[in-house]
C-alpha cells in the first residue's frame, strides 16, 4: 500500500523533480514542464503554481536558495530542493511506481452507469469513442514516428504509455460495442425492456435480492477494495 503523502497533487512531485535539477523561480518552472510537455503526463495548473511551491516551502521540501536580479526586472524568488525533499521526490516517485493506486478514470464511472441510456444511443456513443480515441492514436503514433531517433526513447516513454493505453480501451470498447449491436451479451434484453417499459426488469431485481441475502454482493466488494 502507498504511503499516505504530505501532499498528493503530482504537480507538486513535478516542481520538486524539477527543482532537484537547480534552483528556479516559479515562473522558470512552469515553463520548463511546459517546454517538456509535461501537461500530456500531468494535470497541470499554471496558476497554482505558486501555491504548490509555497505548500512545498511550509512542508519543508524546498527553501529559498536566492534572489534573482535582471535589470530593471522585479526581483524574483529562486526555490531549491532540501534535502528532505529530495528523500520526499524519490518515496513518493518510488511508490507510484511500485504500488498500483485505484484511480476512477471516468470512462469507468460512465460505463457503471450506462444502463440510464437508451441501448441504440449507448451504441452511437461508444461508436463515436471509438472513432474519437483512433484519431488521438494517430496523432501520438505520428508525432512519435517523427521523433524516433531525434531524442533519445526514455524521453517519451510517457506517451508509449498513453498510447497503448488508449489502444487497450479502442480495444475493448470496440470488442464490448460488437456484442451490444448483435444484442449477444447477457442482460442486453432487459436493458431493452427497462428502457421501453420504465420497469426494472424482474430477473434484476431477483438477483439483487439475492446477492443482498447471500452477501455476494458485499463480498465482491471487499475483495475489489483489497486490489
Amino acid at each position: 500500500m502507498a504511503n499516505r503523502r504530505k501532499l498528493s497533487n503530482p504537480l507538486a512531485l513535478a516542481v520538486m523533480a524539477t527543482l532537484g535539477e537547480r534552483p528556479m523561480h516559479p515562473y522558470e518552472i512552469a515553463q520548463v514542464l511546459r517546454q517538456r510537455g509535461k501537461e500530456q503526463s500531468i494535470k497541470i495548473n499554471y496558476g497554482s503554481l505558486y501555491t504548490v511551491v509555497q505548500n512545498l516551502e511550509k512542508h519543508g521540501f524546498v527553501e529559498i536558495a536566492g534572489i534573482q536580479r535582471q535589470g530593471n526586472r522585479p526581483e524574483r524568488t529562486l526555490y531549491g530542493l532540501t534535502e528532505a525533499g529530495r528523500v520526499e521526490t524519490h518515496d513518493w516517485l518510488a511508490d507510484l511506481v511500485a504500488v498500483p493506486v485505484r484511480e476512477y478514470p471516468a470512462y469507468e464511472a460512465a460505463l457503471s452507469l450506462i444502463l440510464v441510456l437508451p441501448p441504440d444511443e449507448a451504441i452511437a456513443l461508444l461508436g463515436e469513442r471509438v472513432a474519437t480515441l483512433e484519431v488521438q492514436v494517430a496523432a501520438i503514433r505520428g508525432v512519435l514516428g517523427q521523433l524516433d531517433g531525434e531524442l533519445p526513447r526514455m524521453f517519451l516513454i510517457e506517451s508509449e504509455y498513453q498510447v497503448h493505453m488508449i489502444e487497450a480501451e479502442v480495444a475493448w470498447t470496440r470488442g464490448f460495442l460488437g456484442e451490444l449491436t448483435a444484442g449477444t451479451i447477457s442482460g442486453v434484453a432487459e436493458w431493452r425492456s427497462w428502457q421501453e417499459s420504465g420497469e426494472i426488469p424482474g430477473e434484476w431485481s431477483e438477483i439483487e435480492k439475492r446477492a443482498v441475502e447471500s452477501g455476494i454482493g458485499e463480498e465482491f466488494r471487499e475483495r475489489m477494495k483489497e486490489l
